[in-house]
């Protein structure tokens, strides 16, 4: 009897001291961004986790440092410099991962060269009713109908202020701007935004195009948009703004919305600085995965050659004269490049790291660089728009 006691005890101390062990090595492969760790073991383990708080545990994780910095030393070749304002690399994070501003500073330590939050609301809402966020694994994508979930404007002020307030950060914030659902006004919405934020933000990106807040959408339209852009410029002018102001467009617009949308943006009283290309997308094409049903916007691969091709048109439309944010299904090297040579001059990513982790951020600028040197480019900007050249 004692000794299967002895020996009942001696499997339950091996067994502590084994999940002891593997958690250890689990934190410090976690930590230290080993690539093979997160795609065979981490992730789908995250993918067993309900995708919003999957979301909420990814932007904690890099709130509270619990991811590494880079070691990635970002080339000179991808340096980028655009608005008066020097990008240590073209890639950045899309809105709608730290919606309330959070993980600025994490993100920027793992290597995003800038950090875009948001969609910020002037007053707090809770977004739409749970569930809003379904992960489409056989499609590698993504369905959110999040609703603009906010803090409000004064909530994520205050956390970007600190930011902006600590002498060790340098890095770029863009935030991006939205309307209350139940706003009366949604321009004022978007011209609050604007002169709340300007002192901590450099850049600012109106958000017309979420599919996720009834009547939005109807703001692209040209006589809508015409009139929230001129009110825009006139609020910068009168109070001194100087920040870029820029436009974030839907994928689904068709021939002659997008030539309207040009003929508003490249009139000098409604213009903007560049374009973020693009949202989500409501088409559901070619897809494989039963959540596909679902109402919201999708993103990830299916949007990719979507987003590209977008790219390239607005670009050819606008002369190459409004700089573009490429954004959409973009999950290695080439994704970002394709973007670039199709007209962006800095790309960003969001269902990508939300499938793979950090480890993808220094993986898309590695082969990004291969890809520049094979092609004989040194510098992004020398590849900017080269298959949309006529």
């Amino acid at each position: 009897m004692a000794g299967r006691t002895s020996l009942k005890h001696k499997i339950k101390s091996l067994l502590r001291v084994t999940s002891t062990s593997i958690a250890l090595f689990g934190g410090i492969c976690l930590y230290q961004g080993n690539e093979k760790f997160y795609e065979e073991v981490a992730m789908p383990l995250v993918r067993l986790i309900d995708p919003e708080v999957a979301h909420k545990v990814a932007v904690t994780a890099v709130k509270y440092g619990l991811i590494s910095s880079q070691k990635f030393e970002d080339p000179t070749c991808l340096k980028t410099s655009l608005w008066n304002l020097t990008f240590k690399n073209p890639v950045g994070i899309a809105a709608g991962f730290d919606k309330q501003g959070e993980a600025v500073q994490g993100l920027h330590k793992i290597g995003f060269s800038f950090v875009e939050i948001g969609s910020v609301t002037p007053n707090p809402q809770p977004g739409n009713p749970k569930p809003r966020v379904f992960r489409l694994s056989s499609d590698n994508a993504i369905i959110n109908r999040y609703g603009f979930n906010s803090d409000g404007h004064d909530s994520v002020y205050e956390r970007l202020k600190s930011v902006k307030n600590d002498a060790d950060f340098s890095g770029i914030i863009g935030v991006n701007l939205g309307k209350n659902k139940t706003s009366n006004d949604p321009v004022q919405d978007y011209i609050d935004g604007i002169k709340k934020f300007h002192d901590v933000a450099n850049y600012f990106v109106i958000n017309v195009s979420s599919p996720n807040t009834p009547g939005l959408r109807n703001l692209q339209a040209k006589e809508n948009l015409q009139d929230l852009l001129r009110k825009l410029n006139e609020t910068r002018q009168v109070f001194g703004i100087n920040k870029p102001l820029l436009l974030k467009l839907a994928p689904d617009l068709s021939e002659t919305e997008r030539q309207d949308i040009v003929n508003v943006i490249q009139n000098p009283k409604s213009k903007v600085d560049g374009l973020v290309i693009s949202n989500t997308t409501i088409s559901r094409m070619n897809l494989m995965d039963a959540k596909k049903e679902e109402s919201g916007g999708l993103s990830g691969a299916p949007l990719t050659d979507l987003s590209t091709k977008m790219i390239s048109d607005m670009y050819r439309r606008t002369g190459g004269n409004i700089p573009i944010i490429g954004v959409g299904g973009v999950f290695t090297g080439a994704d970002a490049y394709d973007k670039i040579k199709a007209g962006a001059s800095l790309v960003q990513i969001y269902t990508s790291y939300i499938y793979h982790g950090p480890p993808v951020i220094n993986r898309i600028k590695r082969e990004l660089t291969d890809l520049l040197k094979t092609d004989g480019f040194n510098s992004v900007a020398d590849a900017v728009g080269r298959n949309s050249k006529s």
